[in-house]
């Protein structure tokens, strides 16, 4: 398997400001990769960690440059100008990743529209509109990719039942990768990535069950690595694929997954829709 050196290229990240988008923007940052961080959040959040401007020291600290702007992925205007900004900044974009996400866990009587408008503006339309206006740059790149951090497209209604909403919003991204890499095929590696177990994160914490959650969930380093592997890998051999964390770093020999977990040797809580 071809690996591509990723020093030097430049990754258009959204929410990057914290989470696992921060955790990947600083492993990349590690490889010399310039950032621009693309995320809503200018001001401190009393409930949220982190800015795209605490975001973007942290990078610089980490070895890459970075380009915090600050970007509300609904809105195509803002969109266009935090790539061009991007492209002015770093002379072009070689990888795109989607990773800005809203989400609402309830049943069709308790999801509000506002919600569902919120949810489907930004996983579904979101990403098709970042990689949109990434695309025409990525084209001009020697290897370049978009990764989704959506699941796998497991169509059971398991997944659907508790959550329709969100899991249609959630599924929109992965469609955008089943379209794409096929309309793109031989030009642009286009994949999702998805957590095994639980990823110890603001929006667990805040919303999926605080702090036991937390101890059963994985670090976002371990998310971070796997979008690190798939991004080396030539686009031509590593297009249309639904990765998930785990299976990626055993791909690589990595097996001893006990340094992700915040409390090693309890039991993790799996991820919806694997």
């Amino acid at each position: 398997m071809t690996a591509h050196s990723l020093k030097g290229k430049t990754a258009f990240i959204t929410g990057a400001s914290r989470g696992i988008g921060k955790a990947i923007a600083l492993r990349l940052a590690a490889e010399g990769v310039n950032i621009a961080v693309a995320a809503k959040t200018a001001e401190p959040h009393p409930r949220l960690p982190g800015t795209i401007y605490s975001a973007a020291e942290e990078i610089r600290a980490a070895g890459g440059q970075a380009l915090p702007l600050v970007v509300d992925i609904r809105h195509e205007e803002i969109v266009e100008q935090a790539v061009a900004a991007t492209v002015e900044e770093f002379g072009g974009i070689d990888i795109c990743i989607n990773n800005a996400s809203a989400i609402f866990l309830a049943g069709t009587l308790q999801t509000p529209m506002k919600r569902y408008d919120l949810m489907h503006s930004v996983n579904t339309r979101g990403t098709y509109l970042v990689s949109q206006k990434c695309i025409p740059h990525l084209l001009k790149s020697e290897n370049p990719h978009i990764l989704n951090l959506s699941p796998p497209l497991n169509m059971e209604e398991r997944w659907f039942a508790p959550h329709v909403a969100y899991t249609m919003a959630k599924f929109g991204m992965s469609m955008c990768v089943l379209g794409m890499s096929g309309e793109f095929k031989g030009k642009i590696g286009v994949n999702a990535l998805w957590p095994r177990t639980a990823i110890a994160t603001a929006a667990v914490q805040n919303l999926l069950g605080g702090d036991e959650m937390m101890r059963r969930s994985r670090k976002p380093s371990i998310m971070a690595d796997a979008a690190y592997y798939i991004l080396r890998r030539d686009q031509n051999d590593c297009n249309g694929n639904f990765f998930v964390d785990d299976d990626v770093l055993a791909s690589e020999g990595i097996t001893d997954l006990d340094p992700y977990a915040v409390e090693p040797g309890m039991d993790l809580v799996p991820d919806f829709f694997v």
